[in-house]
């Protein structure tokens, strides 16, 4: 009992507990073993009437088969359903042989409902999916769960029509507008309200409604929403714009579908490795992560940042492995993401460019040092099913591993001399360039700076035009009309890299290097290098090709397949198919304007 109570202690919520009530927890408490495989709970079980809290091994909690977390000595699970009253969200089942003390809930619910334990549990129940404390790369923006139009209807409606409607539409909630907010009925208030009492299905709407409902603005986490619908005892929320219009309404199941915990997971799991070996076993959960994301809906563009995410944390552990095998490092030195990676718009087919700079003057056999170290991350990469650049843009390169003056240097002697050989691809690299670990030293920034000189700016505009939208005089795909790719189109080469290089160059104009895609065209509008009208134009023929790449390589994936670039365009729907051309034919526009405005001296970069 004893034990019980010291081992409880010194985990919150019971640290803050005094010691004549943990030896009242210790005394109830019971102690359960479960073996490996074995669940604790059922989803969709209860509610339950005890706690739990692990004391060694460790419980999976599993949400529609999918592990949403790993729970580990200390940690407390079931206290949702308990405090509710609902049936378990989850299955929490023994990940291996795990030993779990179980506290009955007449004496663990009075502790839950203090202030001062309170907010801790409303938080644990919403780390079960994604922490408070992710970074906003690891999460998703509420607006982009909204799966389908808002169901509006007046409070004078019938109950009957209301419920035909939601039924129909496959809704869960409808939504009544009211002055200056919207009253909310869902079906679990047909069910409580109107089924069980015996209301008649005529009466209004309006008598059943939750006015006001509570609501959110589009560009909320995920995790803070769930958490609002925890502490409002809601499973329903309305997302309103900026200017107070409905945009849709999103569920508890839709934020717990999103899976933002699985990134969070894998992440964990790679920090944790301690041989490339297990980083290779970790790893192995990154593309199931990503066909969970995009099978909850999960942008394009988030779901290729999250994958970013996981690399940088991969890469980062790898080069802290190497660095312990190999020794501390003669010189403090940075590794460097470079290309889609550093713009963080990986996508599963995207190999792995990197580059490394050190500080200072390197003695003796330094080089051969960073060249164990850099061989060594290589080879961890490809062990994870991860390439480094087939082209040679990789750190276990020479000519990618140089002191730091060295790396100014060249960025001057680009800027200074563009018509070097290679010199608008070196520049692109070095304007593509993100640190993603550092043995100390100060470099936060990219590996290009300084302003770019007029020379430059034009070369790299007319660099932007060498690659074209595959659109012909017809206004059809240009397709590979011979071999393995025959019939083919090619989504990178033939539309993101036309956008990607137009950004860059528009970006740098506009004194931004280092940055994103839509952070540069953003940037590019709001400077004038670009009018507003291309700068949209690009931004929406990217989102639009990305997200039907990420689809076709999902598919991939899916099927075992390795992920590539190329489609079949007569494989699309007419509708993707015509959405397909009128992006490539906007981004051809917008370079025709550009080569005409460059050869007239209209534009001078």
């Amino acid at each position: 009992m004893e034990d019980i109570a010291g081992f409880l202690g010194a985990h919150p919520p019971f640290d803050a507990v005094d010691a004549d009530e943990l030896a009242r927890l210790g005394a109830v408490t019971e102690t359960e073993v479960t073996p490996r495989g074995k669940a604790i709970f059922a989803q969709g079980a209860g509610p339950v009437e005890s706690v739990w809290v692990v004391r060694s091994g460790s419980v999976e909690v599993i949400h529609d088969g999918r592990v949403l977390d790993l729970l580990g000595p200390g940690e407390l699970f079931g206290h949702a359903s308990m405090i509710s009253g609902l049936p378990t969200g989850f299955e929490a089942r023994a990940a291996e042989d795990a030993v779990c003390y179980r506290i009955p809930a007449d004496v663990i619910r009075p502790l839950l409902a203090r202030p001062d334990v309170l907010r801790f549990v409303a938080r644990s129940i919403v780390n079960r999916t994604v922490p408070a404390t992710a970074p906003p790369e690891d999460q998703v923006r509420v607006a982009t769960l909204i799966r389908t139009p808002p169901l509006l209807c007046q409070g004078t409606e019938p109950i009957r029509e209301a419920a035909r409607r939601m039924t129909e539409e496959g809704a869960s909630a409808v939504l009544v507008p009211l002055p200056g907010s919207f009253g909310i009925v869902t079906d679990r208030d047909l069910r409580r309200r109107v089924i069980v009492p015996g209301l008649s299905p005529d009466a209004p709407v309006s008598s059943i409604m939750t006015a006001p409902a509570y609501t959110v603005t589009p560009d909320r986490l995920s995790g803070d929403v769930l958490l609002d619908m925890l502490e409002r005892n809601v499973h329903h929320i309305p997302v309103l714009s900026a200017g107070g219009q409905v945009l849709g309404v999103v569920d508890d199941g839709d934020l717990v579908a999103a899976d933002g915990r699985k990134p969070l997971l894998l992440r964990r799991a790679i920090a944790l490795a301690e041989s490339p070996a297990e980083l290779a076993t970790a790893a192995a959960g990154l593309n199931p992560a990503i066909i969970a994301l995009h099978d909850a809906r999960v942008t394009a563009e988030q779901v290729s940042a999250v994958r970013s995410v996981v690399l940088d944390a991969l890469t980062r552990r790898l080069v802290e492995l190497a660095v312990r095998d190999a020794g501390p490092p003669p010189v403090p030195f940075t590794w460097f993401a470079l290309g889609s990676l550093a713009r963080r718009e990986a996508a599963p087919s995207s190999d792995v460019d990197s580059a490394l700079a050190w500080d200072g003057t390197v003695p003796g056999d330094a080089a051969g040092y960073f060249g164990r170290v850099a061989g060594a991350v290589d080879e961890g990469l490809r062990a994870c099913g991860i390439f480094p650049d087939e082209h040679g843009a990789s750190a276990s390169s020479p000519i990618f591993a140089r002191s730091l003056a060295s790396w100014r240097r060249a960025a001057r002697s680009l800027s200074e001399d563009p018509t070097q050989e290679k010199a608008l691809i070196l520049v692109s690299v070095l304007a593509d360039s993100r640190p993603v670990w550092s043995s100390g030293g100060d470099m936060a920034g990219g590996l290009w700076e300084g302003k770019p000189t007029p020379e430059l700016l034009r070369l790299l505009a007319r660099f932007a035009l060498s690659f074209r939208p595959p659109t012909g005089f017809l206004r059809d795909f240009v397709v590979e009309h011979s071999g393995e790719r025959r019939g083919q189109l090619d989504l990178k080469h033939g539309g993101m890299i036309p956008i990607v290089d137009l950004a860059r160059w528009a970006g740098m104009v506009a004194g931004v290097a280092g940055a994103s895609t839509r952070e540069r065209l953003r940037a590019a509008e709001a400077a004038g290098t670009m009018d507003s009208a291309e700068a949209q134009t690009l931004t929406e023929a990217f989102g639009f090709i990305f997200s039907l790449r990420l689809d076709h390589q999902v598919e991939q994936l899916r099927h075992g397949s390795a992920p590539d670039d190329f489609i079949d365009p007569k494989t699309l729907n007419p509708l993707a198919r015509s959405y397909l051309r009128e992006a490539f034919r906007a981004v051809a526009s917008v370079q025709a304007n550009l080569s005409a405005e460059l050869s007239l001296g209209v534009r001078w970069g």
